[in-house]
C-alpha cells in the first residue's frame, strides 16, 4: 500500500544521513565554531539503518539517498550501499557528497550499486573555494566530479546554492559548464537553518537571477518535462548542450505540494519535513517491523501541508532558532 500523506501526496523517497561529521565547514552548513559532534554510539549504526530501509520498502519507499554531513567520511560506507541497493523495492540509490573523497571511493560505490550523485559546488574560483568551505580546495572537488564521471555514477549534478555578494557573478559560468559536458548545474536559494545563519536575508536572491543572467548572455533556458516525483527542481536545457539546469525554489516558489520525502537523521529521528522541528526517534521500535512501519506511517500523517518558510514567507517572521543546522539534519 502506497505512503500517501494527508494531503495526497505520495511518498516513495527516504534521505539517510548517516554521519553529523564532515571535512569542510561550509558558512551556511555550520557556524564559525564548527558543530557539536554525536558521539559514535549516538548515531545510528549501518545494520539499524538497514533495518530503516526495509521496513519502508514494504511501505513503498523506492527511492533512498545517502546523505550526511559528508558520508564519505564515514568508514564502511560502500558496505552500506551494497546491502541497501539489495533490497527488494530499492530501484534508485544516490548520494550528496561534497566531491572531496570520490577519487579514492567512486569506483567502489559503483560497484557496490550506488547509481548517481549529487555535487555539491558553490564556486569555480579557487579562493572562493577556500573561502565559502572555511578549508577546502577546488581541485579536489573537480577530480571528484572527474571520478564520478569516469565511474558513470550520473547523472552528474552539481548543487549549487546561490548567495547574493557571494557567487552571484558566477551564475554564467556556472551555466557554461552544462553546455560541453554532461553536469547538470542545480541552482538552490539561500535557506535559513540552524541558530548560526541569521544573516541569510543579506545573502539571499531568488532564481528569477539565474533566469535573467540566462536571457540577458543569450542562453535561452528551454523547460524539459520531468516525470511526477523526479525531484523539487525545475529542469531546464540549452539549446545544443550537453547537460541542464535545474532551479530550486524552497522560498520563492515552493514545491511543498510535490514532495514525496522523508529524512532519517544521523542519530535515527525520522523527519517528514526538513523545515519543521518536528521529529520522531526510531530506535525504540528498531526491533519490531511492524512497530517501526508504524511509526513511518504516523510521522506521514502528521507532515505539514506546507514547510515552515512557506508559512512564514521571506519577509516573515522565519525564526532560524528554532531549526536543526544543514549539518545535524542532512541535506
Amino acid at each position: 500500500m502506497p505512503l500517501i500523506d494527508t494531503h495526497n501526496r505520495q511518498h516513495d523517497y527516504l534521505r539517510i544521513s548517516v554521519t553529523d561529521r564532515c571535512n569542510l565547514r561550509c558558512v551556511y552548513c555550520m557556524g564559525d565554531d564548527g558543530i557539536e559532534q554525536l558521539s559514535h554510539s549516538d548515531i545510528l549504526s549501518y545494520e539499524e539503518i538497514l533495518k530503516v530501509v526495509e521496513a519502508g520498502a514494504e511501505l513503498g519507499i523506492s527511492k533512498i539517498r545517502i546523505t550526511g554531513g559528508e558520508p564519505l567520511v564515514r568508514r564502511g560506507i560502500a558496505g552500506l550501499i551494497e546491502k541497501i541497493a539489495s533490497v527488494p523495492g530499492i530501484s534508485d540509490l544516490s548520494m550528496t557528497t561534497n566531491g572531496i573523497l570520490l577519487p579514492r571511493y567512486a569506483a567502489k560505490l559503483k560497484k557496490a550499486g550506488l547509481n548517481r550523485v549529487n555535487i555539491s559546488l558553490d564556486t569555480l574560483k579557487p579562493d572562493q573555494y577556500h573561502s565559502i568551505t572555511r578549508c577546502g580546495e577546488l581541485q579536489q572537488a573537480h577530480d571528484g566530479i572527474k571520478a564520478a564521471l569516469e565511474q558513470g555514477l550520473e547523472p552528474v549534478k552539481l548543487n549549487t546554492v546561490l548567495m547574493k555578494g557571494v557567487n552571484d557573478h558566477e551564475v554564467l559560468d556556472f551555466l557554461k559548464l552544462t553546455l560541453d559536458k554532461p553536469l547538470h548545474v542545480r541552482f538552490i536559494e539561500y535557506m535559513p537553518i540552524g541558530d548560526h545563519d541569521r544573516g541569510y536575508r543579506d545573502h539571499y536572491l531568488p532564481l528569477s537571477f539565474v533566469e535573467q543572467t540566462a536571457r540577458e548572455a543569450g542562453l535561452p533556458l528551454t523547460p524539459l518535462p520531468l516525470p511526477g516525483g523526479a525531484g523539487p527542481a525545475e529542469s531546464y536545457t540549452i539549446p545544443g548542450s550537453k547537460g541542464t539546469v535545474g532551479l530550486i525554489h524552497p522560498i520563492s516558489k515552493h514545491f511543498c505540494d510535490t514532495c514525496n520525502r522523508l529524512r532519517l537523521t544521523a542519530e535515527g529521528n525520522l523527519k517528514a519535513c526538513l523545515y519543521w522541528q518536528e521529529e520522531q526517534p526510531v530506535r525504540p521500535v528498531l526491533n519490531d517491523k511492524k512497530a517501526l512501519q508504524g511509526l513511518i506511517q504516523k510521522v506521514l500523517a502528521g507532515k505539514p501541508v506546507e514547510h515552515q518558510m512557506a508559512a512564514d514567507g521571506i519577509c516573515g517572521s522565519v525564526k532560524p532558532g528554532a531549526m536543526r543546522g544543514m549539518s545535524k539534519t542532512g541535506g
